[in-house]
């Protein structure tokens, strides 16, 4: 393309496109923390935005189950979980097993969940424990070690059952794997001797806690002989069977309230309620969600109504504060 007197156009353009390029590279570059700021702003955005998705999400409310279902077949996520009282629950265990023709001296198991957080985003550590029922469902004995030098004491513990007893000459055994067992006892004046073994043994170190330190050597032997050793999974979760189908319901019951009572003397006296669910289920069934009322000791149901009174109260203080206003 031509401009007049035969010129070329980009020749009358030039000098005023050096013009334009010159003063574009005069001015001053965009600073980052303009951009950086942009890009904060905008990760503020999606993150508010992804923050109101979750309150939309956690706002679904199952629909109530207003009466019980007319058939067995139903949509079970329109209904709120029902809840049974325990000796319910195990009729209901015991029928399930006549229908389904399963093995009747299958193992009965629970779920308990616990609520172990504490003030300041502090936790309950996990912890494990040995339980002796009032009826008992296994003829399986566990083998159970006695730290002892004195001979008057290890004969004791000989008559009573211990799979191995003995003093520091143990330790090396132990520490090659060359003896293995399933719990460790000790008398208290043993234990300076025996902090080799801490690391090994670890939780089933000889502790008071644990009742496996004491000079009560019968005692400690029937309890880890024949207890029921229970430990918290995933810091909220206690999964154990507590006897079999086929013992009467008031058996089962109270070897379940005896483990309910143990776990709670682990509940930390600045907490609220320390059980929030309970499931029991056979080897072959669902598992059956329990009513709490009943079940757990007398401080924890005490505490339970403390709190709902303390919910109540700051539920009413607003109310009272805008009619005064």
């Amino acid at each position: 393309m031509a401009a007049a007197g035969g010129r070329c156009v980009w020749r009358v353009l030039a000098p005023h496109c050096r013009w334009a390029l010159a003063a574009a590279s005069a001015r001053p570059p965009q600073p980052a923390c303009c951009y950086a700021a942009a890009a904060k702003n905008a990760k503020k955005g999606s993150q508010k935005a992804k923050q109101e998705e979750a309150k939309k999400k956690k706002g679904i409310i199952r629909r109530p189950l207003m009466s019980k279902p007319v058939d067995d077949v139903y949509l079970t996520w329109l209904y709120k979980r029902p809840s049974y009282n325990v000796e319910e629950a195990v009729g209901m265990l015991k029928k399930f097993q006549e229908l389904d023709f399963t093995h009747p001296k299958q193992y009965v198991y629970i779920n308990v969940f616990l609520d172990t957080v504490l003030q300041k985003k502090k936790k309950v550590d996990p912890f494990a424990s040995t339980v002796l029922l009032p009826y008992r469902f296994t003829d399986e004995v566990n083998k159970v070690l006695v730290f002892t030098e004195n001979e008057q004491e290890a004969e004791i513990a000989r008559e009573n059952g211990a799979a191995v007893v003995g003093g520091v000459e143990l330790i090396k055994w132990i520490l090659e794997d060359e003896i293995q067992v399933d719990s460790y006892v000790a008398v208290p004046a043993i234990m300076p001797k025996l902090i080799p073994l801490r690391n090994k043994l670890r939780r089933k170190y000889p502790s008071t806690k644990r009742n496996s330190l004491g000079h009560d050597i019968p005692k400690m032997l029937q309890l880890f002989r024949e207890g029921l050793e229970y430990t918290v999974e995933d810091e909220r979760v206690i999964k154990t069977r507590i006897a079999r189908l086929d013992m009467p319901s008031e058996q089962i019951v109270a070897n379940l309230k005896t483990i309910l009572e143990d776990i709670c003397k682990f509940k930390p006296s600045s907490s609220g309620p320390f059980v929030r669910k309970l499931v029991i289920r056979s080897s072959t069934s669902e598992g059956l969600l329990l009513d709490l009322d009943g079940l757990l000791p007398e401080v924890e149901k005490v505490e339970e109504k403390e709190e709902e009174t303390m919910e109540e109260d700051d539920e009413e203080k607003p109310v009272q504060e805008s009619v005064s206003t």
